[in-house]
């Protein structure tokens, strides 16, 4: 993914506070921020770019075709029952990573899902995208996390055994299903 995208015309409910400079484990920087409709541009050339191995783990083998619809739809979020990060290398103002939640069938329950390019794993990308995705999702009353992933894809194993909370796993037939309860909301001081 390339570029910032739009910050002068932000969209409705847009939440700035979610705009974040974060220092990775080992030592990079990275802007982390809510997705815009203008990075759409951006995902279409990182989905259609992405390596066979991101592709196969992301969506669980097929390779997604690109439209315009798709790309509406998973760039213009409500920021509330639909919500995405995005992160940025600052320097080259390239995109490294997407993480978002989506509505599930049970209230209070979302799908979640995250893709780093391969020269962003392992430093802690994808556990701090899943933490303040996490922290959007409890503050807007979604309890819990779920999703379904390849079950010899082992980071995103060990991002699951990580949770502040056990999950419940089911694998079968190569597959993984995963159901994590959220923490609460801080309450604050």
């Amino acid at each position: 993914m390339t570029g910032l995208g739009g910050q002068g015309d932000l969209p409705p409910g847009y939440p700035q506070e979610y705009l974040r400079l974060v220092t990775l484990r080992d030592g990079r920087s990275v802007l982390i921020r809510p997705i815009q409709p203008s990075d759409a541009p951006a995902l279409a050339e990182a989905i259609e770019s992405a390596d066979a191995d991101t592709i196969r783990r992301r969506y669980l083998g097929g390779h997604l075709q690109v439209t315009p619809g798709l790309l509406h739809f998973l760039t213009s979020v409500d920021y509330t029952s639909r919500f995405a990060l995005v992160a940025v290398e600052p320097a080259s103002q390239r995109g490294v990573a997407i993480a978002r939640y989506e509505p599930a069938e049970q209230d209070g329950t979302a799908d979640v899902a995250i893709a780093v390019t391969p020269g962003w794993r392992d430093a802690g990308l994808a556990t701090e995208l899943l933490r303040m995705l996490a922290q959007a999702a409890s503050e807007r009353d979604i309890h819990t996390f779920t999703g379904t992933y390849l079950a010899d894809n082992r980071p995103v194993t060990a991002l699951i055994n990580r949770a502040d909370e056990p999950a419940n796993q089911v694998t079968s037939h190569g597959i993984a299903e995963f159901s994590v309860a959220l923490p609460p909301p801080d309450q604050g001081p």
